[in-house]
């Protein structure tokens, strides 16, 4: 499992001319889900990134969790992040996951961060998706577990 976080202001993600998804403050997360992946990999990959330390303490240093802020989740399906442009110029994507298997786990993805008390936004699983962000910093962080 693949993902690429970025600590945000504020994120949307857009369907056909609707917000579907949107945040203040907090994560925005593109997931990307693998062959090997599991259910327990999803569990390990909210855990992980719900206690990630990337927001700013006191001092102003990177020592806070999304859960320290009291902050949001925006999660977006990416298979993409599995996308190799080693052989050419056009990506393959045969490492992701088939969709109705990377479907059931992006949702049990965003089901263990809700378990974790996390208010979670979501984008739609297959959609042609419009993600906007500001990021905060930046932040942005490759997570692969």
């Amino acid at each position: 499992m693949r993902a690429l976080v970025q600590r945000v202001t504020r994120a949307s993600v857009t369907v056909d001319g609707t917000v579907v998804g949107q945040i203040a403050g907090g994560l925005l997360v593109l997931l990307g889900v693998g062959h090997d992946d599991t259910v327990d990999t999803a569990r390990k990959m909210a855990e992980k990134l719900a206690k990630m330390r990337v927001f700013a303490d006191d001092a102003g240093k990177m020592n806070r969790s999304v859960l320290d802020v009291g902050g949001a989740v925006l999660s977006v399906s990416q298979f993409t992040l599995y996308g190799d442009a080693r052989g050419g110029n056009r990506p393959s994507f045969t490492a992701s996951a088939p969709a109705p298997r990377g479907q059931v786990l992006y949702e049990a993805f965003n089901d263990a961060l809700r378990a974790l008390n996390l208010c979670v936004e979501v984008g739609v699983f297959g959609a042609h998706m419009a993600v906007e962000l500001v990021n905060d910093g930046p932040v942005t962080l490759m997570v692969e577990l």
